[in-house]
């Protein structure tokens, strides 16, 4: 087939991570694909430069831009395109009216949960593009199930799909990686790594997680926190840990394109989001063998099995983190069984090849009911 997804943009994130991985899959079963960027092509357009995949950036301006829809036609017509498949809501509704006439399978993926007071005018003009739409993925079972209760979806066209990763890549952590990784940041060897990784954005509330760890380092003296991701609260966060007095035991590490390697040293993942879709910090982490302490948003409880592979704790609570980070950093063998049973899971539930031959049943016109069992 012939395939266009069409994002924002390529800068760093998990949408713009499985769209990288669904490609490389898509390719490699002798698919040929393009990515259509709606503003600039982003940080990670070279990976697909470097394997041979187009990514035509549109350019868009403030309000809406015509120039951007004809950018966007041409590039969808020049390819040929049989399947369009779309992330997330813009994307979704300029595509709509870029390919209006044209004969092609739309298909949009929604990467988070749905709705918000300051999205109003997005919303509707997404519910309209319904219309042609032949099928909507839902990334985790939470953000179908809310997709439908907010009525941005009709039932007929919704299916949830978790997302996937390269389980391969990913090695099982290990005291050495976390020694190494100490050092090099001027740590201890022995200190406890507590690792995050995420864009610096409200919705990752890494200001909770700043002020837990403040609260957990006056019983657990021998930790550090690892901050990795940027973004426009990077400044903010560095002065709270000021403010805090834990300046000396955060490192922001900022944009990295070794978060595998890094993974693999932490002795703890944490996950403080407000919001989630499906994270796919949260399956890294698990690959990585890592136990997990995540808020009970979006899709975290469908990866993070609260007492088995991770704990669970409510959003916003900073009390509750730091309980559930302490009780593991204390526990030893039941942090080691948590990390195996987070590994196991996976290898099981969590690969790119999995993903992506559902994605395929979708764009072939299948019906996938049990789709969201996956992550079961």
């Amino acid at each position: 087939m012939n395939i266009t997804h069409v994002v924002e943009n390529l800068n760093r994130g998990g949408l713009e991570r499985v769209v990288i991985d669904l490609i490389a899959v898509q390719q490699a079963a002798g698919h040929r694909c393009q990515v259509v960027c709606l503003f600039e092509r982003g940080a990670l357009a070279a990976e697909l430069d470097a394997h041979g995949v187009p990514v035509i950036a549109c350019g868009k301006r403030s309000g809406f831009d015509l120039a951007a829809v004809r950018r966007m036609r041409a590039a969808i017509r020049a390819h040929g395109t049989e399947v369009l498949n779309t992330h997330n809501s813009m994307a979704h509704y300029y595509a709509a009216i870029a390919t209006l006439g044209l004969r092609l399978r739309r298909i949009n993926t929604r990467h988070s949960m749905g709705v918000s007071a300051h999205h109003r005018r997005r919303d509707w003009l997404y519910r309209a593009s319904m219309l042609g739409t032949d099928a909507v993925i839902a990334v985790s079972r939470a953000s179908c199930e809310a997709a439908l209760a907010q009525h941005l979806v009709p039932a007929d066209k919704a299916v949830a799909i978790p997302n996937g990763i390269p389980i391969g890549a990913f090695r099982p952590r290990s005291a050495e990686a976390r020694q190494r990784l100490a050092e090099s940041l001027g740590l201890p060897a022995d200190v406890a790594l507590l690792g995050t990784v995420g864009r610096l954005h409200p919705a990752k509330d890494h200001a909770l997680l700043l002020r837990a760890f403040a609260q957990l380092v006056a019983g657990h003296p021998h930790t550090a926190l690892i901050v990795v991701g940027d973004g426009a609260l990077r400044a903010d966060l560095e002065r709270e840990a000021q403010s805090l007095g834990i300046a000396g035991r955060v490192r922001f590490l900022g944009d990295r394109g070794d978060v595998k390697a890094l993974l693999c040293a932490f002795d703890l993942f944490v996950l403080s989001s407000r919001t989630e879709g499906y994270s796919i910090a949260l399956v890294e982490a698990c690959a990585a063998g890592l136990p997990i302490v995540a808020t009970a948003v979006g899709g975290n409880p469908e990866i993070v099995r609260d007492g088995r592979n991770g704990r669970i704790v409510p959003p916003g609570d900073a009390d509750a983190l730091v309980a559930a980070i302490a009780g593991l950093l204390e526990d030893v063998p039941r942090r080691e069984s948590m990390g195996e049973a987070a590994r196991a899971w996976a290898l099981a539930n969590g690969s790119v090849e999995a993903m992506a031959e559902r994605y395929e049943a979708v764009y072939r016109g299948a019906r996938l009911p049990d789709a969201a069992s996956a992550s079961r």
